[in-house]
């Protein structure tokens, strides 16, 4: 049986290689980042080139932790589809303008048939009220929309 897919966004390995923190919440959400983490052999990871352009960005020290968990998962290709679908996510309300590079990973996991899309972006991506009208505009797109959710979310077997 193959293994179910999963398209990692930057604030997966965000939280997998980010230092300390004193918030409590940030702490849970790394630690069950890198309890799932642990566990990623059970899928079949991908990524695009938005989220290794996002994880080169900022501190050094930091963006090479990020590149280095991300080296060896395949880069899933921005097509037509995607920009076309990625448009209509924001030109339908299904994410707002300043969301363009969230509505671009939406928009690759679900062309690409990721069975989820792994984030931890909850205010556009993981966003209970946005969901509805996000998988409504993939269907009406002829997509089949990929399952959005955290790590904390994600089945491991």
């Amino acid at each position: 049986m193959p293994k179910p897919t999963v398209y990692v966004e930057t604030s997966i390995v965000s939280y997998l290689t980010a230092v300390g923190s004193r918030d409590v919440v940030l702490i849970a959400h790394q630690e069950l980042t890198r309890t799932w983490w642990a566990s990623r052999d059970e899928f079949s990871l991908f990524a695009s080139r938005f989220v290794r352009d996002e994880a080169s960005a900022g501190d050094a020290g930091a963006a090479q932790r990020r590149l280095d968990a991300l080296r060896g998962i395949p880069l899933l290709g921005i097509t037509e589809d995607a920009i076309g679908l990625a448009s209509r996510l924001v030109s339908e309300g299904g994410l707002p303008a300043k969301a363009t590079v969230d509505a671009l990973h939406v928009a690759v996991a679900t062309v690409h048939g990721m069975d989820y899309l792994l984030t931890w972006n909850c205010k556009h991506i993981a966003n209970a009220s946005l969901r509805g009208k996000i998988e409504a505009i993939c269907k009406a797109a002829g997509f089949l929309p990929t399952v959005i959710c955290t790590p904390f979310e994600l089945p491991k077997d």
